[in-house]
């Protein structure tokens, strides 16, 4: 059966190839009023193969006869157009070279580029000016700024890119994976089972190429390596990116709609919940929580990225105990320091004065948002376009191993250069610590929450339940074709001739549902909000709600009528508020009824594709990985009125829904983002009748026992002894009867 199954899925990958003759073709046909797909093939030919000039001939002709200068009357703004025209002669980032999300050069002229896409007119005029881009700026350059306008241009809506570790997969997967893909391109998918065996590699008479990431050595450096199936997550990274992508730190323009948004507010939150699904996994392998940044002392934590740019560099690898602060980065570090005292003033005092003499409140409530665009970006201090000089910016500077080549186009990135990688090192962690230390002091001078803000009355839970919850470890086929180079033969064919699969194992659960009985007395809108969190930490001490407010993980906010009487409100894992199922591959994007990792296929809802993936929590990684006999945590449930009380007079919900922008609570209710944990809570009137805790346990499931593993390979594998990583007790390693007696008490307690 899966020899059929695979097969089956190599038929239909082979047969789906994104060619001129079955899509669209630019500049012949109306672009203005074609529909969502039609305009989705286009954005997919402009991204397939983005390291390698296209293969679309229409694409050629509509760059060739393109001209900027004699089309400005077909732009909003000519200014922006003219401004591009000056950069690009006076010369941009080389097509070759590395486009870096940390580099303000870069990120300047990428600007430039997004809002001349931006300004477009219409659709016609956008790909017509994309099409021009893409045979002649830096490739990563032009898939940011497309992404971006994607993003945020009306006529853009609905439109579904391709994850982007499928359009450069090189910042997702370990060096050796690309390598050995090059090795078989090279080769020809040579099949000497020797060789495919001692490197892990299996191929299929259809030219299906897998490579088995888990064959070799796992190198580790520190302890943080036990957790590197979550933080080296492709969809984890991904949603990374897509944040920036949906709220990028240097939109400032008041010509963008993304500044009537909750936008500071949704980032600062984002940022803190990633800490507490952080704090999650480690207290899985009872590892304590980590600090925040300190320059004043070596920094133990090293980090080896194992990734390999496509020009052949290596992303730096950074020692244990590294000194941070030297005299090659010590502007950096006193510049941070200005920023961030000026910051803790502001909050201390309450405003913040700019250079101009306008005054930035940070007293009530609201005034969050401005904080949070002080923080990470989006409002200069020196003005609006100082929009670097913010403090995870600067906390990135000090972090880079390229002190002397900020500005330059030569610039190889460090892992926490890269929205794309930067979750991979453990030291992001520690930084994004630090900023949400800034958001804590803020929460600490508001008042505390009094028992009419927790209750509702008239409505009580009178139970809270759940599912079993049971987490595995399963296999993915990530599509790494696009990373490698098309010979000439396969670029007249529009086609590999190899399609090439990274097979890897990602966290995974079953679906649950929660279930919570209320009961109401009057019929009335509420919100309901569920958190999980621990309850005990990483020593086993029982954990106070203020203890771990700060770890409780938000996994579902909804709007929902209670009616009279009692009610049962059921939740599926699967459609709770802003998670996203697995990303399909390009290949069932192009053909929208077919997945190609040989699965049984259903149609995919346009909408609510382009709503999720683009600021979507993989639904995987809910919950933590957990333990063999169960990993206590607790649940909780809080239903509250709909209050839209607050003044919040720079934000539009009619813009925020039509964006689909609707992250947690945003969109139906102003409470603070985090509510009812964001502030230190008085115990005395705490709890009411529309909450309920209750405690739940999370097991791991053995590989051997997971329904979902797709042909393992159980040859023995090369083990360290000081491995530090999740496999230590993988199934994949050959156990015999001798070798389980053999083992001593403590890696018994291990496994």
């Amino acid at each position: 059966m899966r020899i059929l199954l695979v097969l089956a899925a190599v038929a239909v990958a082979s047969a789906i190839v994104i060619k001129e003759d079955t899509t669209v073709l630019i500049g012949k046909d109306n672009m203005v009023t074609m529909d969502i797909k039609k305009k989705e093939m286009c954005i997919l030919k402009l991204v397939n193969h983005i390291l390698q000039p296209t293969m679309y001939e229409d694409i050629r002709e509509v760059a060739r006869e393109w001209v900027l200068e004699e089309n400005m009357d077909k732009y909003l703004r000519t200014d922006v157009v003219k401004k591009f025209i000056d950069t690009f002669k006076m010369g941009m980032l080389p097509r070759g070279e590395v486009f870096v999300h940390n580099n303000e050069l870069h990120i300047e002229q990428a600007v430039k580029v997004f809002k001349v896409l931006y300004f477009a007119k219409d659709f016609d005029v956008f790909i017509r000016t994309a099409c021009w881009l893409r045979e002649r700026i830096n490739g990563g350059m032009f898939v940011y700024a497309l992404t971006a306008c994607v993003f945020h241009r009306t006529d853009c809506r609905g439109i579904t890119l391709p994850a982007p570790y499928e359009i450069y997969p090189y910042f997702f997967v370990d060096s050796h994976i690309m390598n050995k893909a090059f090795m078989m391109k090279m080769t020809k998918a040579a099949t000497d089972p020797i060789m495919l065996d001692y490197y892990g590699i299996k191929v299929t008479d259809k030219n299906l190429v897998v490579i088995d990431w888990r064959k070799g050595v796992r190198r580790t450096m520190t302890e943080d390596d036990r957790i590197s199936y979550f933080t080296e997550d492709i969809d984890l990274n991904t949603y990374m990116y897509y944040l920036h992508m949906s709220y990028p730190f240097w939109m400032t323009d008041d010509t963008y709609t993304v500044n009537k948004e909750r936008r500071g507010e949704i980032l600062s939150y984002a940022t803190m919940q990633l800490l507490a699904r952080h704090r999650l996994e480690r207290l899985t392998h009872k590892m304590c929580d980590i600090k925040s940044m300190m320059w004043n002392e070596p920094l133990k934590t090293g980090y080896w990225p194992k990734i390999r740019l496509h020009t052949g560099d290596e992303m730096p690898v950074r020692s244990n105990n590294m000194i941070v602060v030297t005299k090659d980065n010590l502007k950096w570090k006193r510049l941070f320091d200005d920023v961030e005292r000026k910051l803790r003033d502001g909050i201390l005092t309450g405003k913040i004065e700019r250079r101009d003499g306008t005054i930035i409140s940070l007293k009530k409530t609201e005034d969050i948002e401005n904080l949070a665009r002080l923080v990470l970006g989006g409002m200069g201090l020196v003005g609006d376009d100082a929009k670097f000089m913010h403090m995870t910016h600067l906390m990135k500077k000090l972090m880079s191993y390229n002190g002397y080549n900020f500005d330059k186009y030569t610039y190889i990135p460090t892992a926490i250069d890269m929205y794309t990688t930067c979750l991979r090192d453990p030291v992001f962690w520690r930084l994004m610590k630090r900023v949400t230390d800034t958001f804590l002091l803020f929460k600490k001078m508001l008042p505390k929450y009094t028992r009419d803000d927790f209750d509702f009355p008239g409505v009580k839970v009178d139970r809270l339940t759940t599912d079993k919850l049971e987490t595995f470890m399963d296999d993915y086929d990530m599509d790494i074709t696009k990373g490698i180079y098309l010979d000439e033969v396969e670029m007249k064919k529009k086609e590999s001739d190899i399609i090439m699969v990274a097979r890897m194992r990602r966290l995974n659960h079953h679906p649950f549902k929660v279930t919570v009985d209320v009961t109401s007395e009057k019929t009335v809108d509420a919100v309901v909000r569920i958190f999980i969190g621990p309850k005990y930490d990483c020593v086993g001490r029982l954990m106070s709600v203020n203890d771990k407010r700060l770890d409780m993980v938000e996994i579902d906010t909804f709007l929902y009528k209670l009616e009279t009487g009692k009610n049962t409100i059921v939740r599926n894992s699967l459609e709770m508020h802003g998670v996203i199922e697995q990303r399909p591959w390009t290949r069932r994007i192009v053909d929208n009824m077919v997945d190609t990792v040989g699965m049984i296929s259903k149609t995919v809802d346009v909408e609510s594709w382009w709503f999720k993936t683009r600021i979507g929590f993989p639904h995987r990684l809910l919950l933590p990985l957990g333990r063999r006999g169960g990993m206590p945590l607790q649940m909780f449930v809080i239903i509250t009125p709909v209050k839209t009380n607050l003044v919040l007079p720079y934000v539009d919900m009619t813009i925020m829904k039509e964006r689909r922008t609707c992250r947690w609570s945003v969109c139906f209710d102003t409470m603070p983002l985090g509510f009812p944990f964001d502030r230190r809570i008085d115990m005395t009137h705490f709890f009411t009748r529309n909450m309920k805790f209750t405690d739940v346990m999370v097991y791991r499931k053995d590989l051997g026992l997971s329904n979902k593993v797709k042909d393992v390979d159980m040859s023995d594998m090369v083990m360290k002894k000081d491995d530090l990583t999740y496999l230590d007790t993988d199934m994949l390693v050959r156990w015999s009867y001798k070798d389980v007696m053999m083992m001593s008490k403590d890696d018994m307690m291990r496994m």
